[in-house]
Formats: C-alpha cells, sequence, structure tokens
C-alpha cells in the first residue's frame, strides 16, 4: 500500500510539481537556510535575506504591502521551498500593471520547477490579481533568467542602460513583458534545459496608486 501525501492545505494554485503560496513569517528558518545554500547561485544577480531579521523586514513588505505579492514556489512532495517570485510596484487604474523580482535556490536547479511556478503565478496575476501586464527587468548577462521568461512567453521591449542600481553600480537591464490576452491558455512549460535562473533582485521603483 503506497504511503499518502500529505498537501499542504495553503497553497493558492498548483500544478504537477510544485504550489504556490503566500510568504509567512513562519518561513524564515527554511528561507534563509536556502538562501545561504544559494549563494554562489545567486551572485551578482540578487541578494535575498539570508538571516531571520532581514528575512522578517522583506516578508513583511511583502505581506502588508497592498502594492506587492509575493509568492513561495514549494514541491508538492515535500512541501520544500523552491524558489519564489515576487509581483512589485503594482499599479493599477488604467496601467493594471506589476514588475517581477524572483530567485531559485541551489536545490531545485535544472528542474523546471520555476518555469511551472511562474506558470501558476501569471495565471493568478491575469485572474484573481486582475493585472493586464507584468514586466521582467534583467541583467543582459543572466542568461538562464532571460530563458526563464522567454519560456512563459514575454517578449522584448527594449533594453535600459542604467536602470537599476545593484551591488554598488547602476546595470542595464533588458526589458521583457507580458500581457493577459498573451498569455498561452493551458499551457505546459517545457523542462529547463539550462540551470535555474539566479533571478533578478525585486524591482523598488516608485510606486504609483
Amino acid at each position: 500500500m503506497s504511503e499518502t501525501v500529505t498537501r499542504p492545505a495553503r497553497h493558492l494554485a498548483e500544478g504537477p510539481r510544485v504550489g504556490i503560496r503566500p510568504f509567512g513569517l513562519d518561513d524564515a528558518a527554511e528561507f534563509t537556510a536556502r538562501v545561504r545554500e544559494s549563494r554562489e547561485l545567486h551572485r551578482p544577480w540578487l541578494a535575498p535575506p539570508d538571516d531571520a531579521e532581514k528575512y522578517r523586514a522583506y516578508a513583511s513588505v511583502l505581506i502588508d504591502d497592498p502594492y506587492r505579492a509575493g509568492f513561495l514556489v514549494c514541491t508538492r512532495d515535500d512541501d520544500r521551498i523552491a524558489g519564489f517570485i515576487n509581483i512589485n510596484n503594482i499599479v493599477e487604474g488604467a496601467f493594471q500593471n506589476g514588475a517581477l523580482g524572483y530567485g531559485a535556490f541551489a536545490h531545485a536547479t535544472g528542474r523546471g520547477l520555476m518555469s511551472e511556478g511562474l506558470s501558476l503565478v501569471l495565471a493568478h496575476a491575469f485572474g484573481r490579481l486582475g493585472l493586464h501586464r507584468l514586466e521582467a527587468n534583467i541583467q543582459p548577462g543572466n542568461e538562464a533568467s532571460l530563458a526563464l521568461v522567454r519560456r512563459a512567453g514575454f517578449r522584448y521591449e527594449g533594453y535600459s542602460p542604467d536602470f537599476l542600481f545593484i551591488a554598488g553600480a547602476w546595470r542595464d537591464h533588458e526589458r521583457w513583458a507580458l500581457t493577459a490576452p498573451e498569455l498561452r491558455p493551458h499551457s505546459t512549460p517545457p523542462p529547463a534545459q539550462n540551470p535555474l535562473p539566479a533571478g533578478e533582485p525585486d524591482q523598488q521603483h516608485d510606486r504609483h496608486d
């Protein structure tokens, strides 16, 4: 008789292998441990919080700020955190837009888990959140991160020199975007051919009401 796997009840959506759920303050220990394990993967693209105090400050903004939404991508068989995808700088009104920031953790690389997680976040953003457009601003050298958004159907919009201040310098970025009508319905992302992206930093642009 096979063992029954208990699924977490707090997933907002599930795919074949992963589910997405909101950040919780009680995720600090696992999240920061995964960050410390993944430092080489993340450099030089992003620096997620690596201790409990930094995590509380980071997660509290994602939990409390109505102009941001944060999602943990977790494997369904054991509920380990594989990565995270945040929607920042949400603009309502005529724009209905948000900016993606995301990162994968080292133990989950090369398995396509972030592609599956991103497809769930896109469906949630264009569905329950009612957004029309999502943008991803990515440094040109971050090939795995660029591959992730290409697989999800994002299209290239342009190149912005000195776009974001990261790791002590202004960094150039490529701008990629996807609108709700462009999202391929019922599409299944292909398996990852490259290591999972280290991700891109949460874009700290001015918030618009």
